[in-house]
């Protein structure tokens, strides 16, 4: 049966059976659509709820990028260089907040957001309160089998990922590095650089993913990807 975009928005609605809460991760390499997927389904699933739940207020959007270290850490690290790989992201915080959104004790809760004109995490910048019964959260490392990593999977419903032909991606990629500042050296230097190290320890979690999204189905609406 081929896949389609109401597909995904019925599979996601589904997660929460009675009202439960649950968590949806999006994974994938950077630039293949992460973002535009979790933003395009929360989009289309806000207005339609399950049977008892609250239009709009309903389903959130948290992404895992509020989760990078901020640049002063990164410098006392020595990690700047490699801002993006895996352990220049909080992965333990992340796997806290997953777990206080699956437990559904706190109302509201604040996950940071993350500003790329400043290329920093902003704590507090995303609330969510106790009308959320499906949370969207998308990032680089959801699959990643790793210590610090592993706590992660667990607290997820299900991990979908998100699939881009390699060299669209790195065009998306390096034209999203310029459009936030880069020079075009700059921008094809991080993307094939720092980012591409990166895509390959993504995309070898590709077969531990629940389903597989293909671009067809993410860039939809012409949106720039993420």
């Amino acid at each position: 049966m081929t896949l389609t975009f109401e597909a995904l928005a019925s599979r996601a609605r589904g997660l929460v059976p009675g009202g439960r809460r649950a968590v949806l991760g999006i994974t994938g390499p950077p630039a293949a659509g992460k973002t535009t997927l979790a933003e395009e389904l929360v989009a289309a699933l806000a207005p339609a709820p399950p049977d008892g739940l609250t239009a709009g207020a309903w389903v959130a959007h948290v992404p895992m990028d509020g989760f990078h270290l901020a640049d002063a850490e990164l410098d006392r690290l020595g990690r700047r260089d490699r801002k993006g790989a895996p352990d220049t992201f909080d992965a333990l915080g992340y796997a806290a907040l997953l777990r206080r959104l699956r437990d559904d004790e706190d109302d509201p809760i604040y996950a940071p957001g993350f500003e790329r004109t400043i290329e920093q995490p902003i704590a507090g910048a995303v609330p969510i309160g106790r009308a959320a019964r499906l949370i969207v959260s998308e990032g680089n490392y959801l699959l990643l089998d790793e210590p610090a990593w592993r706590p992660v999977r667990a607290l997820f419903a299900e991990v979908w990922y998100a699939d881009l032909d390699q060299p669209e991606r790195l065009r998306r990629l390096i034209d999203r590095h310029r459009r936030f500042g880069k020079d075009e050296t700059a921008a094809v230097e991080w993307a094939t650089g720092t980012d591409e190290r990166n895509a390959t320890r993504v995309a070898e979690t590709r077969g531990r993913a629940d389903l597989i999204v293909p671009a067809a189905l993410i860039h939809r609406v012409g949106d720039p990807p993420s």
